[in-house]
């Protein structure tokens, strides 16, 4: 595996072992769960637009009680 420069969301807070994690590279994004670095999911730009896309219109659709 390539050497990844990770960078932390800035949603994920201050805290050492709650945050994920993105790198990427010419041909791939990385990302990871601070406290499992080893787990590293390998994804593309549009797979990852759509699942953010996704993400964001099935919370808009979710009703607070």
């Amino acid at each position: 595996m390539s050497q990844f420069i990770w960078q932390r969301s800035s949603h994920s807070g201050s805290g050492d072992n709650n945050c994920v994690e993105l790198a990427t590279s010419d041909t791939t994004l990385a990302l990871r769960e601070s406290d499992a670095p080893t787990v590293v999911l390998h994804t593309d730009r549009p797979q990852l637009s759509a699942l953010l896309r996704h993400i964001k219109t099935s919370a808009a659709r979710t009703v607070s009680l």
